[in-house]
């Protein structure tokens, strides 16, 4: 972690251009005074929730002054991408999150920015995914949903909060490559965020959800929605009743990583600043927390290290887009 030496007065400059916390110069606990997050989703899903977490462990924890949220859903998260790359220079105080979907947007190419034309400050957590019914569904385990399927492809179908091709359909389909069926047969639709993608599954638009298991815990330990699958290697403890795939004789595991991204040219004080904060985050009760709460794994990298992951993530996700006919 790069440390500086620095007199008072340049200290106080420094926070009042970066933000950096006031806190720290009184006792040396507060780091940032303030951080606003862009969501490129709606809310309710995913990325909601791993930035809002975040921002309540960092001011619960006392290592952000104040944290504010901003959604920003469009594109497959593609507006709030070229929102932040678009006004950079007024946008430094903002950390956006991401997670799979913005190297799925370097690997197709239809996109015309991915991760590399941003800063990149860190990446933070894993998220299993999971296969979900309604709780009043005659689903409830993968065979009765692939029974379905067997039975009827085309009133079985999958929603989602990405777009087709996206993080979600390529969940969906690896889960029904590794079962045996055609990965591309899969009725797939696709609704702006995870918010949304729950709200079809819980009116009946959908048999079945395809999404990220924080999103789906706290609704299925209030028996509102039933995890028929998880693709952790073992049952995650903030649901204990989830059956994971590989328990149901479905070989596939998968992991979906989600982290912080700046705009691009963002000042390496800045930076470093906000990486020290996250870095603190992981030693604190309150992350703890919010972590177990989400039945989250703790994915951390900063710079370098971070783009080392994502360069690989573009290299395994390619390799299996390309196994399940994606590319």
């Amino acid at each position: 972690m790069k440390t500086f030496q620095m007199g008072r007065r340049a200290l106080l400059g420094a926070a009042m251009a970066f933000g950096l916390g006031g806190a720290a110069i009184a006792d040396g606990h507060q780091v940032v005074d303030s951080i606003h997050f862009l969501i490129p989703g709606g809310a309710g899903g995913g990325w909601d929730g791993t930035a809002r977490g975040t921002g309540e462990a960092l001011t619960n924890a006392g290592l952000v002054g104040t944290a504010s949220f901003e959604n920003m859903s469009g594109g497959g998260g593609g507006k709030a991408i070229g929102y932040l790359i678009e006004n950079a220079e007024s946008n430094h105080g903002t950390l956006m999150v991401n997670s799979t979907p913005i190297v799925i947007r370097s690997l197709t190419g239809v996109f015309p920015h991915n991760f590399r034309d941003l800063t990149l400050v860190a990446g933070t957590i894993g998220d299993y995914a999971a296969m979900v019914v309604g709780k009043d569904s005659p689903i409830n385990s993968m065979e009765d949903l692939l029974a379905a399927y067997d039975a009827d492809p085309n009133s079985t179908a999958i929603g989602g909060g990405s777009v087709p091709g996206g993080m979600d359909h390529l969940v969906a389909a690896m889960v029904m490559e590794a079962a045996g069926k055609d990965a591309l047969g899969v009725k797939y639709i696709p609704y702006d965020a995870g918010g949304k993608a729950m709200a079809a599954l819980l009116s009946g638009e959908i048999a079945a959800l395809s999404t990220g298991f924080s999103e789906a815990v706290d609704l299925a330990n209030a028996g509102e929605v039933k995890i028929i699958g998880v693709t952790a290697p073992e049952r995650v403890d903030a649901a204990p009743d989830a059956m994971t795939m590989k328990e149901q004789g479905i070989e596939t595991e998968f992991v979906n990583w989600r982290g912080f991204f700046g705009a691009p040219g963002m000042p390496e004080e800045q930076l470093a600043a906000y990486q020290d904060a996250l870095t603190k985050m992981y030693d604190t009760p309150e992350w703890e927390t919010v972590r177990a709460r989400n039945g989250w794994v703790n994915i951390h990298n900063n710079g370098d290290e971070f783009k080392a992951f994502l360069e690989d993530q573009e290299q395994v996700i390619g390799d299996l887009m390309k196994k399940l006919g994606f590319l």
